[in-house]
């Protein structure tokens, strides 16, 4: 969705794009004939044409005219096969695909074609400084920053990670149609490959015939690490750093194990609502993404120990190498270029010496043996081995095998180079990780696993120390260049991904954990929980806490979700913090829901600690309260303050937290809840008073923001919605999630994920350093109290309190029929009872997005704003605009969305599938308040007309109007034939099918 990130469409070349999807258009013209035939391409053609001439007369002022042009179109659409219908849905969902694939390119050429390009690390730098900030300020405020981009799994993505890789596929192929250099035979062939690529998209199946499991879900989040993020971050690293070393700025390198920004998940970890995501899926997740770790680091290990083949070393080097050699830890030929065993018959060198010697190789009949293995008539040969020393046998077997194979790979003896030191190393270092990968398959495979905890890496401090001393001593052997290059990169990789790759939080519904302590207290005779007041659940909950013993029976025998819940801490206990991230609560509202988890944590960890004989591994995980609701938001600075005056928890805080309080803030459910104007001023204020909160008790706070992809959930360029937060609540750290079709848009490629990870950095520092600047006059914020008030009360009069609205936004929209879709996990609802309060916010917004309302946007808006308009509130409201970032920007936002509405389309909506005249009365008084909206912000902004600000996003939305039109045409026509004949299963491929379209033409979904 990538007209809610920054930097999309400002700048685009837009002759180079539109000769990308010119060039993109007519292959797939050329695919398309040679698939369907002329028939097909004559269709295809005019339907094109007519949505093209009806978009731009209506773009012409010309309505009565374009109203014509489309009664036309609808016609024609109306009387195609369903055969038909089906190919022009897949055709021109392509297309828009295509133009998407060419935008997102053009981001990429764009931030390489500026020499000076704004938002980077280089730009804001040179302001800092110029703005008087002392570079020493600068490169403390730089190396202590603390961003994490949490990866979610919501079920926004609506291409399969197929088609996701054929895109990125066409998007390396645009590139390097680029090059100047190409020869006519070499443009030939890319051509070729473009077609290829355009044909195995047409012939490929683009629709999820199967709901994914959280673990394919966990699946795709490793996937964008291993094809993007695991390049883009060194090369982010060295932006930052080459840019802090400019004498200019501080003249200081960023340092090697620095890194700014680091990456969590909640793909296997988010439990809320979803009973797919188990206490096994979440060991599993987080065992696949440490095995992920380690596979990476093991091939970035094979590509240094080639490139460094140099024998010139430290003294320390040397004596750590020669160790290894005495010790028999001798590595296999991947990493030393040797696959002989190697006999040491003394010292192979001095250690005092910077070379080294050769040492000598075992024949083939030298009776010296392979580590680990026993002679022929060795006293344990006669006996039955046990299943670890079998497991063991095949494993030595099959690893055999494989050596042998590699023989015949390799150079003869007398070609191989000689053993170098930091070979030796990185070999011994290899070897260990293998054993470590071996361990977790024996642990996703539930197999008892018996290796020594010296054999492996746990940690990343164990994996650097190595890495560090092979660093060190090219250093002080003048080989800097070298120490800089992939060695650096490696570092930089530990530091960043860790032995996991992405912290896995878990997250789970407040109302589970009163559940499984409801069990307890009532099989421990202490009444029921849940039904205590908010006083006596702290007093209990404080002097369990305070306790050295469990408080859960052993033996005790509970409901099956509580025993879910039970589980859930087992496995967080037996993971520990070196695996998982932080324990997320949603809904929550109460200190005692903090606590509540505090005392199933605690718990856990004791019996744990018991069962294994020594302490749970790692830390215990930090308890985040999400305040979701506005009735929540409104209480959570209450909430935090309540929490922090009690004793035990704020020294629990400051002893293993570090004296920091994470609290994180809900921008959907608040959204659905009372519009996005109120929810976006609640949650300001919210902050402002979780700040305060923290204050007062001398607790640092990091705020986690729960931010959708589109604009109804929070959405936005990530740049602007940093820069907006209340003064004080970005300092130098910040949690946010990324969701959905985002996390691809913005990190699906190297290029644009090195430039998103720049603007994380960029937006934060100066949040930190030159915080935005509060409401210059105290009434502003009495204004805004008056507008979200308003607001607030038109939308939930219109979308809770109006009987036929529900009734009308399941006839309206395609939102009963997104279940097919297929694109999560998790269930649509909360519970299976009717009604928008327990819909999720991601079907809600989904549904109106398709129908181009995009309601959940700007319902109320215009009614608040004109309100304040009345009342003589203009001037006021132009300078609160002009002076107050987050008044702009949130205005700027829906402006943005109320500029990709379309109230014509809604229309054709209403008037196909709506059937009685009461339900599209309510589609009429929505289509008013879509145009108030558009005249009130117009007013408040001074803009002439929608986008003003942003010429180059309004054209590119334009240019797909003729692709998008006519799939949403199509789209109530397969609707309306649907409805009547709800098992035709053709029928629902093409709905899904113009879903998709409709999807890629918007550049949203939810």
């Amino acid at each position: 969705m990538p007209d809610t990130t920054d930097d999309i469409a400002e700048g685009i070349s837009f002759q180079a794009f539109e000769d990308d999807c010119r060039l993109l258009g007519s292959l797939l013209h050329d695919v398309l004939l040679r698939e369907l035939g002329p028939h097909f391409i004559h269709l295809f053609e005019r339907i094109r044409i007519l949505a093209q001439s009806a978009a731009t007369m209506r773009g012409a002022g010309m309505e009565d005219t374009a109203a014509v042009v489309e009664r036309q179109l609808e016609a024609e659409l109306a009387a195609m096969s369903l055969e038909d219908s089906l190919s022009i849905a897949r055709a021109f969902s392509h297309y828009l695909n295509l133009t998407g694939i060419a935008e997102r390119y053009h981001r990429v050429r764009k931030s390489r074609s500026e020499v000076h390009l704004s938002k980077s690390c280089d730009d804001i730098f040179d302001k800092l400084i110029q703005g008087g900030v002392p570079p020493e300020e600068l490169y403390d405020t730089v190396c202590k920053q603390g961003v994490e981009i949490v990866l979610t799994a919501h079920p926004t993505q609506i291409n399969r990670r197929t088609l996701q890789y054929k895109h990125l596929r066409i998007a390396h192929l645009l590139e390097f149609n680029e090059r100047p250099d190409l020869s006519h035979d070499d443009r030939e062939m890319l051509i070729e490959d473009l077609v290829r690529e355009i044909t195995a998209l047409w012939q490929t199946d683009e629709l999820r015939r199967h709901k994914p499991t959280p673990v394919d879900e966990a699946r795709a989040g490793l996937h964008i690490v291993e094809q993007s993020l695991w390049k883009a971050i060194p090369r982010y690293l060295r932006r930052v750093s080459n840019a802090l070393k400019k004498v200019a700025h501080t003249g200081k390198p960023l340092p090697l194990t620095c890194t700014p920004i680091k990456f969590g998940s909640w793909m296997g970890g988010d439990r809320d609502g979803n009973p797919n995501v188990t206490a096994k899926v979440t060991r599993d997740v987080s065992l696949m993404s440490r095995w992920m770790a380690i596979d990476l680091y093991i091939r970035q290990l094979d590509n240094l120990s080639f490139e460094l083949s140099i024998n010139k070393c430290s003294e320390k080097l040397a004596s750590v190498a020669n160790e290894i050699l005495l010790k028999g830890l001798v590595p296999d030929a991947e990493c030393i270029g040797s696959e002989a065993q190697i006999r040491i018959v003394k010292p192979p060198w001095n250690p005092k010496r910077q070379g080294i010697q050769i040492p000598t190789e075992k024949s083939d009949d030298s009776p010296v043996q392979s580590p680990g293995r026993s002679r022929p008539g060795s006293s344990h040969m006669g006996r039955t081995p046990s299943a670890g020393q079998l497991r063991k046998m095949l494993f030595t077997e099959s690893k055999i095998g494989r050596s042998s194979f590699r023989k015949l790979l390799e150079p003869s003896l007398s070609d191989r180079p000689g053993i170098t030191p930091y070979r030796i190393v990185l070999g011994n270092v290899k070897e260990k990780m293998m054993k470590t990968r071996r361990r977790l398959e024996l642990l996703l495979e539930d197999l008892p696993c018996d290796y020594d905890p010296a054999e492996y890496y746990e940690t990343p401090d164990q994996l650097l120390e190595p890495l560090t001393l092979c660093y060190e001593s090219l250093q002080s052997c003048g080989s800097s260049i070298l120490a800089d290059g992939r060695l650096a990169d490696l570092i930089r990789r530990v530091a960043t991904f860790g032995m996991v790759l992405m912290k896995l939080d878990v997250r789970q519904e407040s109302g589970r954990h009163a559940e499984a302590l409801d069990a307890v207290t009532s099989y421990l005779d202490l009444g029921i929980y849940s039904e205590w007041d908010e006083e006596k659940k702290l007093d209990f909950l404080t002097r369990e806490l305070k306790g050295k013993r469990p408080l859960v029976p052993p033996y005790i025998e509970v409901a099956a979700d509580v025993q879910e819940v039970l589980d859930t801490f087992r496995v967080a206990a037996e993971l520990g913090s070196d695996s998982l991230g932080a324990y997320v609560i949603s809904m929550a509202s109460n200190a005692s829901d903090v606590l509540a988890v505090e005392l199933l944590q605690k718990d856990t960890r004791l019996t744990v600690s018991g069962d294994l004989g020594r302490p749970c591994p790692g830390g215990t995980l930090r308890v985040v309260p999400l305040f979701e609701t506005v009735k929540d938001l409104r209480e959570a600075g209450s909430a935090i303050r309540k929490l922090l005056a009690i004793d035990w928890y704020r020294e629990h805080v400051i002893k293993n937290h570090n004296g920091h309080q994470e609290v994180m803030v809900g921008y959907s459910d608040s959204g659905k809840d009372a519009g996005r104007f109120t929810a976006a001023w609640e949650l300001y204020k919210a902050q402002e008073d979780v700040v305060a909160a923290c204050n007062e008790f001398g607790i640092k706070v990091t705020l986690f923001h729960g931010r959708g992809g589109s604009i109804g959930r929070g959405g936005g360029p990530t740049y602007l919605a940093i820069q907006s937060q209340p003064p004080g609540s970005v300092m130098g750290t910040l949690r946010s999630t990324e969701q959905g079709e985002m996390v691809q848009a913005k990190f699906g490629l190297p290029q644009t994920a090195v430039r998103q990870l720049e603007i994380y950095t960029t937006a934060v520092l100066l949040a930190t350093l030159r915080p935005p600047h509060p409401p210059r006059d105290p009434h502003w914020r009495h204004v805004m109290e008056e507008i979200s008030r308003v607001s607030c009360a038109h939308y939930r009069s219109t979308v809770y309190e109006d009987p036929s609205f529900i009734t009308y936004f399941q006839e309206a929209t395609p939102q009963a029929e997104l279940g097919y879709l297929n694109i999560g996990s998790r269930p649509a609802k909360r519970k299976a009872t009717p009604g928008i309060n327990n819909l999720r916010a991601i079907p809600w917004v989904f549904a109106w997005t398709q129908t181009r309302l995009v309601l959940p946007a700007w319902l109320g808006v215009g009614k608040g704003l004109q309100d304040a308009l009345d009342k003589g509130h203009t001037e006021e409201l132009r300078a609160m605009y002009d002076e107050w970032p987050f008044f702009q920007s949130t205005l700027d936002l829906i402006e943005m969305v109320v500029a990709k509405a379309d109230a014509p389309m809604a229309k054709h909506y209403d008037d196909v599938l709506v059937s009685s005249p009461e339900r599209r009365a309510v589609g009429e008084e929505l289509r008013r308040e879509l145009a108030r909206a558009e005249s009130c912000v117009l007013a408040v902004s001074g803009h002439c007309k929608l986008s003003a600000n942003n010429r180059s996003l309004r054209r590119l939305i334009e240019s797909r109007l003729p692709y998008l039109n006519p799939m949403n045409m199509l789209q109530v026509e397969v609707l309306r034939r649907l409805r009547r004949d709800d098992d035709n299963l053709k029928l629902r491929d093409a709905l899904l099918i113009t879903i998709n379209g409709i999807a890629a033409g918007m550049r949203n979904t939810g």
